[in-house]
Formats: C-alpha cells, sequence, structure tokens
C-alpha cells in the first residue's frame, strides 16, 4: 500500500522484549516483539521523524527506558516507555535531524543534521553543550556509539563514536561526555564515483564498528567500486575489501556470528558470513531494501523495504 508512508528506523530494546519504528508521518511505534502487536504509539503532527534510538543497556530499570527521535523540523524528542509520555523537546538543530544515538551511559544524546553539523546534547539539563561542525555540507547519514576501554587506541575515553557523512566521509571519535573531553581518532575520506541521474536512491554513506572487534570499522557507500571496505582503527588502513554485485543502500552486523546483512535497491538482500567468506542471496522484498536491522541477540534481523518490514530467524550454520 503506497498510501501508507516509509519506515526510517528499527531500534530495539536491549533486552529484546520489544522494537520501535519511525515513519515519514511523524509516528513513532513500539511493538512486542513477542506478538508484533503495537504497544506504543507516540505520534507529531506536521513532520516526519527521520532517526530513532533506544536507551542503552546502562539505563536497565523499566523506568530509565527511554526513545530519543529526531525530526524533520530540527527537534529532538524524548519519550519514557514506562510513563508513555514525551519527557523532552528541544531544537539542537536548524535543519532536518538525520542520525541520532545515546552515549554508553545514556546521559548525553547525539544527534547529526542535514547540514553536517552533530550536536551534543545532555536531556537531564536540556541543554546541547557542543557542536561539531567538521561534515559540514553534506547530510550525516550515520552516527554510531560503541563502548571503548579508557586508554585504548592511545586516547582517554569511555565511548568510541562515528559519524558518516553523504560525502563518503567517515569521523571516528573518542570521548568521555562527563568531562566534555572529545578528540578525534580518525578521518575518513572514501573515494566517491558520479551519481547516476536515474537513481531513485543514492547509496548513503554507511560506517559502523564491527561488534566482534571494535577496532574495525566497516564502510559501504557510492565508492568507485561496489564494495563493503573493512578498515582497522590500529593499523589506520583498509584490512579486508569484499565485492558486492550493487551499491549498498543499507547495512548492519550480527553482535553473535560473523555476518554482515547488505540491503540494495534493486529488492534484494546479501548475507555474508565473514567468518567463512561466503554470502547468500534472499529476494522477497517489493521495494528497495533501505534498512537492516540485527537485533542484539542477533537470533533475529529485521529489514525494511519502504513500508513493509520483513522479520528473518538468523540460524547458526
Amino acid at each position: 500500500d503506497r498510501g501508507s508512508l516509509q519506515v526510517n528506523e528499527v531500534v530495539f530494546s536491549p533486552s529484546e522484549s520489544h522494537c520501535a519504528t519511525c515513519g515519514e508521518d511523524g509516528s513513532v511505534r513500539v511493538w512486542s516483539l513477542a506478538s508484533l502487536e503495537l504497544v506504543i504509539q507516540f505520534q507529531v503532527l506536521n513532520q516526519s521523524c527521520l532517526c530513532l534510538a533506544w536507551s542503552p543497556p546502562a539505563c536497565g530499570r523499566p523506568e530509565q527506558q527511554r526513545l530519543a527521535a529526531g525530526y524533520s523540523d530540527g527537534t529532538l524528542r524524548l519519550f519514557s516507555i514506562s510513563r508513555t509520555a514525551m519527557e523532552l523537546k528541544m531544537r539542537p538543530h536548524p535543519s532536518a535531524l538525520t542520525a541520532v544515538a545515546f552515549s554508553t551511559d545514556g546521559q548525553t544524546v547525539l544527534s547529526g543534521d542535514k547540514d553536517g553539523l552533530v550536536a551534543v546534547s545532555r536531556p537531564c539539563t536540556g541543554m546541547t553543550f557542543r557542536v561539531l561542525s567538521d561534515h559540514r555540507g553534506a547530510p550525516i547519514s550515520t552516527i554510531q556509539v560503541t563502548s571503548k576501554e579508557y586508554a585504548d587506541l592511545g586516547v582517554q575515553g569511555t565511548d568510541l563514536w562515528l559519524a558518516a557523512s553523504g560525502d563518503q566521509r567517515v569521523s571516528v571519535w573518542a570521548s568521555d561526555w562527563l568531562w566534555n573531553r572529545c578528540e578525534l581518532l580518525d578521518w575518513l575520506s572514501f573515494p566517491t564515483t558520479a551519481v547516476l541521474e536515474t537513481q531513485d536512491h543514492q547509496p548513503p554513506a554507511l560506517a559502523a564498528f564491527c561488534p566482534w572487534d571494535r577496532l574495525l570499522l566497516v564502510h559501504a557507500g557510492l565508492g568507485v567500486h561496489k564494495e563493503v571496505t573493512v578498515y582497522s582503527l590500529r593499523q589506520k588502513q583498509v584490512v579486508e575489501r569484499i565485492s558486492l554485485p550493487f551499491f549498498a543502500i543499507s547495512l548492519s552486523l550480527s553482535p553473535g556470528a560473523h555476518l554482515l546483512a547488505i540491503g540494495f535497491a534493486e529488492c534484494l538482500l546479501r548475507l555474508v558470513d565473514c567468518a567463512l567468506g561466503t554470502a547468500q542471496d534472499f529476494a522477497g522484498h517489493g521495494d528497495a531494501v533501505h534498512l537492516c536491522r540485527f537485533t542484539p541477540s542477533a537470533r533475529l534481523l529485521f529489514t525494511v523495504a519502504y513500508n513493509e518490514i520483513l522479520v528473518w530467524e538468523v540460524t547458526s550454520h
């Protein structure tokens, strides 16, 4: 049904009891993962909800569970799951908010916008205390945060995080927001190729830390070659290239087995086993596979094609 509007993100509660989706119609919906029934819906009128994050495992108690949602007017809203209420609305960006993530302790929210700015905000005060403009001029397509050994890579910080922008550049940072400490660790510029005018889906810049080795970074996008590159933050170089049949438009890494899920505009999903070096393709989508998301346990994979969500059971080999 093309009258229904696109699903823009799928996120999961750390315990995997629930998932949440956000859409072009301004809705944020929370679903029971066991029954796939709608439990809560938060609606914002006349706005698109473009990105969504669920508070991390550090916020383990039910009353600490929150969703951070970013909207097309530059606003960031925090919703309490237990109270089914909006707790905070702030406007850290002058333009549409395109990526959002929590710090590992859940006390700080990082958000990126369509103009390439990254804002760092503290929900408890409702204040944005830092804005990074390193990616200015290209939309932020991904922000991802992972935990870090404090002195790893020779810099101090509790969090390792990345931002990727539409010009295929990725910045990697170490931060300790409690002390307002943030340091640029690496800056990657991947060569790009000219965009075909006929393409409906221009491949975004996709980047993610490798769950089985957080000092490896996986990148895919509109490069010279159709491929996924694996970059080592230790060695400061590309250590592996995985060729693809098409340009990737979505990416997810399994926190369990060494699996890579890749979605294509050609209505295809590919599962790559990085340990065995094998790949398997799956049809069944009626549109471009613009989202792939493994659940925290890696037992399920959610894929989204426009407004259609497919749930796959991931079996270990």
